[in-house]
């Protein structure tokens, strides 16, 4: 129960990479970390790659960088509907402002991309958003893990252990 006065928020939309949302929810949770879905309408239920569902606790507009301790976004093919909020992307820079932990994985990159927030970044992606990493002006490297100030980014599924790790050593 380590992370017992922790809140954090993971941003979803559908076709989300259910691995890459359930691990991490599981594992903070399983620390004693509170973590709260957001979508773009609060109640709304959106439905993984393979099928598994995840109902939005808030909406994007109930965003604030001020009541979250940490922010997760999953990849898949979400992140592509992802970036299209103003209010997510916001959110994403307000909480790099702040230097609170962001984790980033597989197509996850999209949403920092288009946050503005990663050039002279080092970090990582799945190999198919690497030219998108690289044009935003991210030093990407093929690593399973990749830690540069407040944020942690990770590959694929395969990388998810050592992506939480990671993170969490960051929440603490």
């Amino acid at each position: 129960m380590e992370l017992k006065d922790k809140t954090i928020v993971a941003v979803i939309h559908d076709i989300f990479e259910d691995l890459e949302l359930w691990y991490p929810v599981i594992r903070l949770r399983e620390a004693g970390a509170k973590v709260v879905l957001a979508g773009e309408k609060p109640g709304k239920q959106y439905t993984g790659k393979n099928g598994l569902p995840a109902t939005a606790d808030i909406g994007y507009d109930d965003l604030s960088h001020e009541k979250f301790d940490g922010l997760l976004i999953p990849g898949g093919y979400a992140p592509d509907k992802m970036r299209r909020y103003s209010k997510v992307l916001e959110f994403v820079k307000q909480i790099d402002d702040a230097g609170k932990p962001i984790g980033i994985i597989c197509h996850a990159g999209w949403v920092p991309i288009s946050a503005g927030i990663l050039k002279g970044r080092k970090a990582t992606s799945v190999g198919a958003i690497k030219d998108d990493m690289t044009n935003a002006g991210v030093n990407w490297v093929d690593e399973p893990v990749v830690t540069d100030r407040n944020l942690v980014s990770s590959r694929t599924p395969v990388d998810l252990p050592d992506y939480m790790i990671a993170y969490l050593q960051l929440l603490k």
